[in-house]
């Protein structure tokens, strides 16, 4: 591994939202259409929800910025897109942030 390769960061998409009454599961289907576009740059994806409304957060991984956007400029991507927007019901936020801290489990010493 090269010095530069390891002090690489990633990058995630963070957008918090809330969709009308009764709308998050025919968004998730469609969000789960709009990710399987990504290629290049794409590391994984979460959406969460928060338990009994219609409030969710997607968290989108990324190698890096410049591979986020060319991303979201794919036509499918964007046409995709465009059914889920009425079903918010107010503009989602998106904020992008570096992931600068990344812990993972420690395997179970065997006995």
């Amino acid at each position: 591994m090269d010095f530069q390769d390891f002090l690489k960061r990633q990058y995630t998409q963070v957008t918090v939202g809330e969709f009308k009454p009764g709308k998050f599961e025919e968004a998730r289907r469609i969000y789960e259409q709009a990710v399987s576009t990504y290629r290049h740059g794409f590391k994984g994806a979460y959406l969460l929800q928060e338990p009994g409304t219609d409030r969710g957060v997607s968290v989108i991984f990324w190698e890096s910025v410049d591979e986020m956007e060319a991303n979201e400029h794919e036509e499918n991507y964007r046409s995709i897109l465009k059914k889920m927007s009425p079903l918010f019901d107010r503009a989602p936020t998106t904020t992008l942030y570096e992931v600068v801290c990344q812990i993972q489990p420690q395997a179970a010493e065997e006995s």
